[in-house]
């Protein structure tokens, strides 16, 4: 990549994750933002005029998508339905990166994409994000740095997009938020340094708020939350039902936060411990944030020749930055 390359992007998906992408756009003056494919494009026409907005159709086609001028196009769906359906379809056409964050579906998924994207020579990064993503590399290093250690990962109190944007897909649900809590015994038992062997329900409980639509079941709602495999199963849940109103001012604080511990021994039996935090007033914009530099890096990547699905765990971190190597090593290092 060189100091006049361009990063053309397209965003497909305009909710939270999207318009975050959107607005990191302004922080990375090497990209350029070509369209946004969207199902809502009157909408979304109006609330980012300066853009050109094509209406993806629903299901999402991209047939008619490939005349755009695009190096990677940034998927911004749910990682319930939207992202396991157009993932492998739009890697046809295009470089991608996507922010999957249902952990247990991602060995699966990458495998496809990767099958998808070789076929077609296209780079797939997927499951980008803080976690997986960014937390995914920490706790990488800390096992190889520290072998033997045990990685714990706690998350909030803060917004899941990808658990909210599960709920809200439910039939009857006219506009939904989650929230991650940990649960503060297991946090302190951590923090000891115990190194306990903790289930996700052991660690976290889950907290929702949920407008019914009209003549909606809260009842039948709010058990299907709790039933949903993959997101609340195994977890204590709270289900509450709001007024938009209300929803309307939760969703004004989209904050999250979380760190990563791991604890171990080096050498002669010497306690070692690494540590790596992150807190987000807005979750959707740090989604974006991240998901913009795994662009600059699938780009890199494409541009090297290589095909494939790839993690953030593959990606070297020279690719994120827009820095020259020199500028790296001599302020960075």
């Amino acid at each position: 990549m060189t100091e006049t390359d361009t990063v053309k992007v397209a965003i497909v998906g305009y909710g939270n994750v999207g318009r975050g992408v959107h607005a990191a756009m302004a922080w990375n003056p090497d990209m350029s933002l070509v369209g946004i494919i969207t199902r809502r494009p009157e909408q979304v026409r109006k609330e980012a005029p300066d853009v050109a907005v094509h209406d993806a159709g629903s299901p999402v086609r991209v047939d008619w998508a490939t005349e755009l001028p695009v190096d990677v196009a940034i998927l911004c769906g749910g990682s319930k339905s939207d992202l396991p359906e157009q993932g492998p379809r739009f890697v046809e056409h295009f470089n991608t990166v996507d922010s999957l964050d249902t952990a247990l579906r991602v060995p699966e998924y990458c495998a496809q994409m990767d099958r998808a994207a070789k076929a077609h020579g296209n780079v797939a990064i997927c499951a980008a994000g803080w976690d997986p993503g960014f937390f995914s590399i920490e706790r990488a290093l800390a096992d190889a740095f520290v072998p033997g250690s045990k990685a714990h990962t706690f998350w909030g109190p803060g917004v899941s997009q990808g658990h909210t944007n599960a709920v809200r897909q439910i039939e009857g649900v006219q506009d939904a938020i989650q929230y991650t809590i940990p649960i503060d015994e297991a946090v302190q038992r951590v923090r000891a340094d115990e190194n306990p062997d903790l289930a996700g329900g052991e660690k976290h409980w889950r907290d929702c708020y949920v407008v019914a639509g009209p003549g909606a079941d809260p009842e039948k709602i709010a058990r299907e939350i709790r039933t949903m495999r993959d997101f609340f199963v195994g977890y204590d849940t709270k289900v509450t039902f709001v007024s938009q109103d209300e929803m309307d001012e939760r969703r004004a604080r989209m904050a999250h936060c979380g760190f990563v511990r791991s604890c171990g021994t080096t050498g002669q039996g010497n306690r070692a411990l690494i540590e790596h935090r992150c807190d987000w007033e807005s979750n959707p914009e740090a989604t974006g944030s991240i998901l913009t530099a795994c662009a600059r890096a699938a780009y890199r990547f494409s541009k090297e020749g290589r095909s494939g699905a790839f993690t953030m765990l593959d990606v070297p971190p020279a690719y994120f930055s827009a820095r020259s190597r020199q500028e790296l090593l001599g302020e960075l290092m």
